[in-house]
């Protein structure tokens, strides 16, 4: 199967809605990693992870004959997900926190000698990943974590693409900023 090809999600969508179940397993086997990816980003928490992707899942399973299949299935389960996890995170009465740069690492695959470059002293790309907003911890973990396009961000998340490449932009200038903010003594 072609994880790339978004007609077949499609075609697999179609067939899975009409009860299909080798094609709801194929959805699952494509989707689950990257949606995984996304929600242990920004929860740092695998059990957690599973449990809200699992709870997704079965949201979309008992929705999926009503939905209205545009393209736009993965941004639908991750809105589903990321939701889930909201209000998991509102529940417990705390924030999702920000990934560890070893943790970006993974995810994206990033060969060992690409990934020693983002090594910065004190872990200071996850401390300032961790004084961003959630919202600016979000847009920068569905981006360069999850990989998704501006146009599965917005569908996602449900706003306009021009306010999401304004946030995406913002939320990296901020980074630099506190990444450049430098103690004295990583200077020498």
């Amino acid at each position: 199967m072609d994880d790339t090809d978004p007609e077949q999600l499609v075609r697999l969508v179609a067939a899975a809605a009409a009860g299909d179940q080798k094609a709801w397993r194929d959805i699952v086997e494509r989707c689950t990693p990257r949606v995984h990816a996304v929600v242990r980003a920004q929860c740092r928490d695998d059990d957690l992870a599973e449990e809200i992707v699992q709870s997704a899942f079965c949201t979309v399973v008992q929705k999926l004959s009503e939905y209205q299949e545009g393209g736009r299935f993965e941004a639908w389960l991750l809105r589903i997900a990321m939701n889930r996890l909201r209000d998991e995170m509102r529940r417990r009465g705390r924030h999702a926190v920000s990934t560890d740069t070893s943790t970006m690492v993974e995810i994206a695959g990033v060969p060992e000698r690409a990934s020693s470059a983002g090594d910065l002293p004190g872990g200071r790309l996850a401390e300032a990943l961790g004084r961003l907003s959630e919202a600016d911890r979000e847009i920068i973990h569905l981006r360069h974590v999850g990989g998704l396009s501006f146009k599965e961000i917005s569908a996602a998340l449900d706003a306009p693409i021009g306010t999401l490449l304004a946030r995406h932009h913002r939320a990296l200038k901020k980074m630099k900023d506190l990444l450049d903010q430098t103690p004295m003594e990583d200077r020498e």
